[in-house]
């Protein structure tokens, strides 16, 4: 889809079904990968278009930092046969910046893509820090901005003050949190690293710490080399892979995940249908966030939401016995049923 051809033509949200996440009501469960979609620009090319059909039932922002980023050099995206690998390097205003000009752009779109609730579209601020001080002081400013609904807590970096990843170390997540928990009194969502050696570890510390909500999985890291020079071809070196090619895997930690914790889950990783979205919810997210298919159809959101209402409750009824969130909830045969119709909406 192109600038000119617009996002599809019909203007009602096809699975207009209200759920609550962490006490925030969302017409549905279909959230968008942080720096995934761009609202200003997407707004500029469609226009109103964008408002009355806004792809996602919730908007995560692109990942901001206390001090403005310029990503990594170029080039930064590697087209892999089922997948991307990107390099950006999380290229941003920095704090001061996006709270006086981006956030109230992003929350003007958002407030007009869903009149029927005050603010709209609930906005996730995501934010990332290089030492636990450093997030404090982004979630702490973000908080307190009523156009913020909830904060994500990027934790795939490096903390400054023990070289460790923050989200790969369970200790290390858990005083993150204990350090931001403090700071706001909106959900907090936990990013997790899908290259930690036990994400379940690191989720059930994020939850014993304070965190409302865990997603994953963010990318799994990858390189691409120069087809003539064998060097390289990121202008970073190594970058995240995403799409196709981590659903599986994706799958397998979201599942894993929500059998330790009891706090909602986001499932991401590789979905581009209603039928991967399902997969998801079954496997135990209370949502989904799509991602690199934004890329390559940026109404993916609408589709997805579209295609997931649709599909047949007999699928769900065949669903193994064992299933990780019925397992998860403790739910029974028909409490597990009802879940999936609150989430899926009614049959078409």
């Amino acid at each position: 889809m192109t600038a000119t051809d617009g996002p599809p033509p019909d203007s009602a949200h096809p699975a207009d079904r209200s759920i609550g996440f962490c006490g925030v009501p969302l017409r549905g469960p279909i959230f968008n990968g942080s720096g995934t979609f761009d609202v200003i620009a997407a707004r500029r090319a469609f226009g109103d278009a964008l408002i009355e059909r806004f792809p996602f039932d919730a908007f995560v922002s692109k990942t901001i930092t206390l001090a403005p980023r310029q990503g990594n050099p170029p080039p930064r995206l590697w087209e892999t046969p089922a997948g991307l690998i990107n390099s950006i390097g999380l290229p941003n205003k920095g704090l001061d910046r996006f709270l006086d000009s981006d956030l109230p752009e992003i929350a003007e779109t958002l407030k007009g893509s869903d009149p029927s609730r005050v603010g709209g579209i609930p906005l996730v601020v995501s934010v990332m820090g290089f030492s636990r001080d450093e997030l404090a002081v982004l979630v702490a400013a973000s908080g307190r901005r009523d156009e913020v609904a909830m904060l994500e807590l990027n934790v795939s970096c490096p903390n400054v003050e023990t070289g460790l990843v923050m989200g790969a170390d369970p200790a290390e997540t858990a005083l993150a949190v204990e350090r931001v928990r403090t700071e706001t009194s909106k959900p907090l969502i936990v990013k997790l690293t899908p290259n930690a050696a036990d994400p379940g570890a690191v989720a059930v510390a994020a939850q014993e710490a304070g965190a409302d909500a865990v997603s994953l999985v963010n990318t799994l890291k990858g390189m691409a080399l120069h087809p003539q020079t064998g060097e390289p071809w990121l202008g970073g070196r190594t970058g995240g892979v995403s799409g196709p090619a981590i659903r599986a895997i994706a799958l397998e930690q979201v599942a894993a995940v929500a059998a330790r914790v009891q706090i909602p889950v986001i499932g991401m990783g590789g979905i581009a249908t209603g039928r991967h979205a399902h997969d998801f919810l079954i496997a135990g997210a209370a949502a989904v966030a799509v991602g690199t298919e934004s890329f390559r159809d940026p109404a993916a959101g609408r589709r997805i939401a579209g295609e997931l209402r649709e599909l047949s409750l007999t699928s769900v009824s065949r669903a193994p016995t064992s299933t990780v969130g019925r397992a998860r909830l403790g739910d029974s045969e028909a409490d597990f049923l009802r879940r999936m119709r609150e989430v899926s909406g009614p049959r078409p």
